[in-house]
């Protein structure tokens, strides 16, 4: 009996390794209609920065998608610690690059991150013309869910980007519409990325953030994501690569800094430290230019009523002009009756040593700051700008 069922037992034990022995990444890809290749793809982005931006990832991989869409990888990257890769499909038209992401509508995007470990065993389904939106994993662990999620809270939130960003960019209205709607998705991905406990889909977060790369506009975020990560797992190539990108010294000034004391090219002719023409509660530094349509919308609808109604108690405006021209430049101030605050530029257009000093290049863009230099906010426009201006101000800063 003792030996009927050792047997019993080691047969069991090799039909269990037998069943095991399977592909290590497989599944289903319903292909839908003819502009789709047969063909699946293995990426490796390689660097952390490389992350969903098309053309830069390695191909590990590829496999045969049959029939009824099955696919099969038998060969994985060897690596002794979860890793984040890329799985792709191409439309047919795609002759040269089976590395190439289409990311402009993440809704049907042709590919998505997920983490593989060693010794593991994904399954996954999808369908090929909204390859991102559908795609699922068997079982997941933790942090393949948290990619999932995070899939999640992307196409919601560029859903409503589109929602939001009506009307032509390149009129004031349209163009702040826009750039509303960007934050709003943008601080979506940042939220996620803040609260997420794991961090390859922290960082798939923060990449997807601005896949171009362009922080400019959340330097803050970079920097606590840094440090964030620094602290927990300094040793990670990805996070060291992250650190290198949040280097302050590389990046706008940020909330909390002191504002650089430099010297100021007047309209009327002088040349005066920025600190010295700080008020004594509130200075909103502004960065504008003539030809900025959302500017000059700014000037006049908020900018006078702000100066109008806060001046006397304490609320000062400097004006910085990315121009190139003093005639342009000065007609711009008079026509907006901008006239009542400070005005400086080095009329160098784009080429202005103030932006480097500032290490920025986008307008508008704005800091607030405290008697001392402090920047206490930065950029706020609009309402969002004007709401703050009254806070402070009634709370006496």
């Amino acid at each position: 009996m003792i030996r009927f069922h050792s047997i019993f037992l080691f047969a069991a034990l090799a039909l269990a390794t037998a069943c095991s022995d399977g592909p290590s990444l497989s599944g289903n890809i319903n292909l839908k209609g003819a502009d789709w290749k047969p063909v699946v793809y293995l990426i490796d982005p390689g660097s952390w920065d490389a992350v969903a931006r098309s053309f830069s990832g390695t191909v590990i991989d590829s496999a045969a998608i049959g029939a009824d869409g099955s696919f099969s990888f038998g060969k994985m990257p060897k690596v002794d610690q979860p890793v984040l890769l890329e799985i792709t499909i191409q439309r047919k038209d795609q002759k040269l690059f089976p590395n190439r992401l289409e990311d402009e509508n993440p809704p049907t995007a042709n590919y998505m991150p997920f983490i593989w470990e060693p010794g593991k065993k994904l399954r996954i389904r999808t369908d090929a013309d909204a390859f991102q939106k559908s795609f699922s994993i068997e079982n997941p662990s933790p942090e393949n869910a948290a990619l999932m999620d995070l899939r999640n809270v992307r196409i919601k939130a560029f859903n409503d980007f589109l929602s939001k960003n009506n009307g032509d960019i390149h009129t004031a209205d349209g163009l702040m519409n826009h750039e509303a709607a960007l934050e709003a998705y943008q601080n979506r991905l940042i939220q996620f990325a803040g609260q997420c406990e794991y961090l390859l889909p922290a960082l798939t977060a923060i990449r997807w953030v601005s896949p171009e790369g362009d922080y400019e506009r959340v330097p803050e975020f970079i920097v606590a994501m840094a440090e964030k990560w620094q602290a927990s797992t300094p040793a990670h190539p990805w996070v060291q690569q992250l650190s290198a990108i949040a280097d302050r010294s590389k990046l706008p000034v940020l909330t909390g800094d002191t504002i650089p004391d430099y010297p100021m090219p007047m309209l009327d002719g002088d040349t005066i430290p920025l600190r010295q023409m700080l008020a004594g509660r509130l200075t909103l530094l502004d960065l504008w230019a003539s030809w900025c349509a959302p500017c000059r919308k700014e000037n006049r609808n908020y900018l006078v009523p702000l100066w109008d109604e806060y001046h006397t108690q304490g609320f000062q405006i400097i004006g910085y002009a990315l121009d190139a021209g003093r005639s342009a430049w000065t007609s711009a101030i008079q026509k907006d009756g901008a006239g009542r605050w400070l005005h400086a530029s080095d009329l160098n257009g784009d080429d202005s040593p103030f932006f480097k000093t500032l290490r920025i290049s986008t307008i508008p863009a704005n800091f607030l700051l405290d008697a001392d230099g402090k920047v206490v906010a930065k950029n706020l426009h609009g309402e969002e700008l004007r709401e703050w201006v009254e806070e402070w101000m009634g709370d006496g800063g």
